[in-house]
């Protein structure tokens, strides 16, 4: 680039927002449309080029070719390591720059990672994706990942990372249609919190609103986007919709009727570029900006983001200013991210327990069986790249016996099969056709096909034909023998296999249409209708995979049992978990190997957290790991032998069954007693669990410093000695809990934590520096941040569940005043409720909605009643009519006034009472009967 600048957008020595405005208010009214949208128009007659916004990059470059793959971001989360996520974000941000220079129209540098959403609940079918149920882990780790993929220089960013999905995205069925309520503490304390700290730590660039709604408006005209990331959090990038969602403001959740009126209300709550149908969405716009909903400014204001980052990313700069413009194709793949990978999946595998089982001596293990159907497999997810290689537990179990591979038998627990159609008493036999579709054509068992068949649970089977060692799968009229792997948007290659009472079993496709076998022709079909329509097939056993895998544990020394979840099938991106268990027929699998051979390791390769008590109750040892890409078996064979002491720790609460939670959508933590924060069962294992081969003395807890105000800082030292024989790393965790509060506070929450690496023997002292505003909460009689005065508990420990330090330190904070509810007081402000929810307020703000025939209320604590309360005025609305009664002490306590609303189709009414007997200091209740909306009030004279 020449420096006889055509315009003053192309001077690299001017300041950037002087360049954003020139070059933006260049661009004609047209050329703006065109440039709203993921896919920027290239403009030639300014030299902008075609730019794409938005990379898969979860755990590495997806779905361009192959990458270097990294553990899933569960696996990454419970590596509890900030430093090697910033390093695996900068092998990720260097990756993005070498597609980047194969490509650049298409493969762009704005990185569609990581997900920070909260997982308050573990049976979300996303929750390999993001980091974990504790706001500060999961922001401590994304910094440090955002900080890696964007690069260190002050000005010039290697690549972008939009954080992704603003805000409360943790569940999957009805995620487009559905409306998640968040009242103020647990938005502020706990869902705001995880984004929070990457955009002000980690100074992320750019994010991805959410497919539902939050309190009854849709996530991308959600005002937070404005009021609080871009003004508050002063994050300086730009925000794109998800995928889809902006028209599904109109076809999901019917918030508005028109895409006009979509498009204009997502731009200006401050999404800034479109992640939809581009003609749809363009003709949206000219229509928004011809009605007056939409004017150019608005465009011009959305445009100054996105370029803003692009002038960052050194596109319109030379090459000789931009440290990062000379990475090409040669980083991709490089052999020192295979090692970072190595080093990742390493550190990720939680050792769950361990009663001497493990480490193995590849000396003196002798035979061993490697077992299940997660032995042989490396799988990889949704966002996952296309990996280089793959080491399968099996063979990294190989590599370390060496000489003594052959001592190592195989049994992947699946059943070898034959199916016989039971309408025409044919086999079912790959035909010759290219696709190698089915069919009961075979006139014995001699011709007919073998196939693998391999249980994940509540009904749902993949089977492999042995001719040709690929999966069946359907294109929705046949079934085919096709499919060399697992992974696309719809898991074609899943069956549902249910047994019949007649010894057949009836087959349906992963939409459960009907698998059916054409009379004339025998060919496996499939078509619509119900489980009454499909075939059913005897099932004829070959091998008895069950039966195999006993033999093979019998006859060994050890039993490696690998078991957990394939990504796409009973939980991903649309599908939530059905339980928290593992499969029916894993558990058996454990159990019977487990029979005959009590030298038993089960090792859970999956997904999510599990339930598994009676594994934990009878089996010696027990790991888990993510699905972790290309080194996956060469990592977990080195912990098995003792060539790596394993110090992950978990970034969730595994607990004993589904019962221990409350319902799947109650997305409101503190009154559910969700997480470790709020959890006062026992768990199966606690967040922040994890055993090593060594073991650790914590001492000499002291403090440094006497807060009295939210800046001041708290200084925690202890030491940690490593007592073990052997060298390992400690995950020590720092938490804290209010011993008294106003309010119900956490039971303990995370404030701190640090991986260190000890030889045997050696000592090595700890600090933790935390801001007093740390220990905050959100005050909602005020609407602000409150560092109460009080007693503290500072606890250090090796999990959240084991703590092995504790010592309380006296702040000097504030003293929460009565409420004065002569003020104007938002109905979202209670301080408890029963049977409502929130929801949107077309006056502004957020409203509580009650339920027509529900016993319904809101509880407003220590309220000052002493200066004469005569009236109280309401501002609600109804559709059907509703009354609200006012009453002291308890939803049934002392009725002082009642107020009552008409019906209206629509818009707001006041509504006001006059009271009669309240004084004193007490708790007021709302009791709302009938279906309503409270937006504010307030008591008077």
């Amino acid at each position: 680039m020449s420096d006889n600048w055509d315009f003053p957008f192309q001077n690299p020595d001017l300041p950037l927002e002087q360049r954003v405005n020139d070059l933006v208010n260049r661009f004609t009214l047209d050329e703006k449309i065109n440039l709203m949208c993921q896919y920027q128009d290239e403009i030639p007659r300014l030299g902008v080029k075609a730019y794409k916004h938005g990379t898969e990059a979860a755990h590495g470059m997806a779905w361009l070719g192959e990458a270097t793959t990294f553990p899933q971001p569960i696996g990454l989360a419970c590596t509890w390591d900030a430093e090697l996520m910033k390093r695996i974000g900068s092998v990720i941000g260097d990756e993005a720059r070498g597609f980047y220079a194969k490509n650049p129209a298409m493969n762009g540098l704005t990185l569609w990672a990581p997900t920070v959403d909260m997982e308050r609940d573990p049976r979300w079918g996303r929750t390999e994706e993001a980091y974990g149920e504790d706001p500060h882990l999961a922001g401590k780790l994304t910094s440090a990942l955002v900080q890696g993929i964007q690069g260190d220089d002050p000005f010039y960013v290697k690549a972008v990372a939009s954080l992704k999905h603003f805000i409360g995205n943790n569940n999957e069925v009805d995620r487009g249609e559905c409306s998640v309520s968040l009242d103020p503490r647990n938005k502020r304390e706990y869902y705001l919190k995880a984004f929070e700290i990457p955009f002000k730590e980690g100074g992320a660039l750019s994010m991805m609103t959410a497919y539902n709604s939050v309190n009854g408006a849709p996530a991308n005209v959600n005002p937070d986007v404005n009021d609080i990331v871009k003004r508050e959090w002063g994050m300086n990038g730009f925000v794109v919709s998800d995928a889809g969602d902006v028209l599904g403001t109109v076809n999901d959740h019917k918030y508005v009727e028109s895409y006009k009126e979509a498009v204009a209300l997502t731009i200006k709550a401050g999404v800034d570029s479109i992640t939809d149908d581009h003609p749809i969405s363009k003709q949206a716009l000219r229509d928004a900006l011809s009605d007056g909903l939409l004017s150019e400014n608005d465009l011009d204001n959305a445009l100054r983001n996105t370029f803003r980052v692009r002038f960052r990313l050194g596109e319109f700069d030379p090459d000789s200013r931009n440290p990062y413009a000379a990475i090409d194709e040669s980083a991709i793949m490089r052999p020192e991210h295979a090692a970072l990978s190595l080093e990742a999946v390493r550190k990720s595998i939680v050792l769950l327990k361990n009663d001497g089982a493990l480490p193995l001596k590849a000396d003196k293990t002798g035979k061993v069986a490697v077992i299940g159907p997660l032995g042989g497999k490396v799988y990889r997810d949704w966002y996952s790249g296309l990996l280089p290689y793959a080491v399968t537990p099996l063979e990294g179990v190989r590599s370390k016996l060496g000489n003594n591979a052959q001592s190592v038998t195989f049994a992947s627990g699946s059943d070898r099969i034959k199916l016989k159609s039971k309408s025409n008493g044919r086999y079912v036999r790959l035909t010759a056709d290219e696709k190698q579709p089915l069919a009961a054509s075979g006139p014995s068992a001699a011709e007919a096909s073998i196939f693998e068949k391999t249980d994940w649970g509540w009904d749902s089977h993949t089977l492999i034909a042995e001719a040709n060692s690929l999966y069946l799968t359907t294109d929705d009229a046949r079934v085919t023998a096709s499919s060399e792997h697992i992974w696309e948007w719809f898991t074609k290659e899943v069956f549902h296999v249910r047994p019949q009472s007649d010894d057949t079993a009836l087959f349906t496709t992963w939409n459960y249409r009907p698998v059916t076998v054409d009379a004339g022709s025998g060919a496996v079909t499939v078509r619509d209708g119900s489980d009454n329509d499909a075939e059913r097939f005897t099932i004829e056993k070959v091998t008895d995979g069950l039966q195999e895998a006993i033999n093979a544990a019998r006859e060994a020394d050890t039993a490696l049992v690998f078991v957990g979840n394939h990504p796409l099938i009973n939980g991903k991106e649309t599908i939530d978990r059905p339980d928290l268990t593992l499969a029916d027929y894993q558990e058996r699998l454990i159990r019977e190997v487990f029979n005959v051979n009590p030298n038993t390791i089960v090792v859970i390769v999956g997904s999510y957290p599990y339930a598994i008590p009676w594994v934990q109750q009878h089996v010696p040892s027990i790991l888990y790991s993510s699905h972790a890409g290309q080194e996956l078996g060469n990592a977990l064979a080195d912990v098995l032998f003792g060539d790596y002491n394993p110090a992950g720790r978990l970034n969730m609460t595994w607990y004993e069954s589904v019962n221990q939670l409350g319902a799947f959508m109650d997305y409101d933590i503190i009154k559910s007693e969700r997480t470790y924060q709020y959890f006062a069962g026992a768990p199966l294992y606690p967040f922040g669990h994890g055993l090593s081969y060594a073991a650790f003395r914590y001492d000499n807890l002291s403090f440094e410093g006497n807060p009295g105000s939210m800046t001041d800082r708290i200084a925690v030292n202890l030491r940690v000695t490593n007592v073990g024989t052997v060298a390992g790393e400690e995950v020590v965790q720092l938490y804290t809990r209010a011993l008294a509060s106003r309010v119900k506070r956490p039971l303990k929450q995370l404030q701190g934590f640090k991986r260190l690496a000890l030889a045997a023997g050696e000592s090595v002292d700890v600090r933790f520096e935390l801001p007093a505003s740390d220990l905050a909460f959100w005050d909602v009689t005020r609407d602000k941040m409150c560092l109460e005065s009080g007693e503290y508990a500072f606890m250090v420990g090796s999990s959240s569940g084991d703590i092995r330090l504790e010592r309380s330190l006296s702040v000097r904070g504030e003293t929460i005043p009565p409420r004065d509810l002569r003020r104007v007081t938002r109905a979202t402000n209670y301080d408890d409720y029963a049977n409502v929810f929130i929801s949107d307020n077309t006056e502004g703000g957020d409203s509580v909605a009650a339920a027509a025939n529900d016993d319904s209320w809101i509880r407003f604590d220590d309220v000052d009643l002493t200066n004469d309360i005569r009236l109280f005025e309401l501002r609600a609305s109804s559709i059907a009519g509703a009354t609200v009664d006012i009453r002291l002490n308890a939803a049934d306590g002392p009725l002082v006034g009642s107020c009552t609303l008409q019906a209206a189709q629509a818009g707001w009414q006041t509504a006001t009472s006059a009271i009669e007997g309240a004084e004193g200091y007490r708790s007021v209740f709302l009791v709302v009967q009938g279906e309503a909306k409270l937006g504010w009030f307030r008591f008077g004279h």
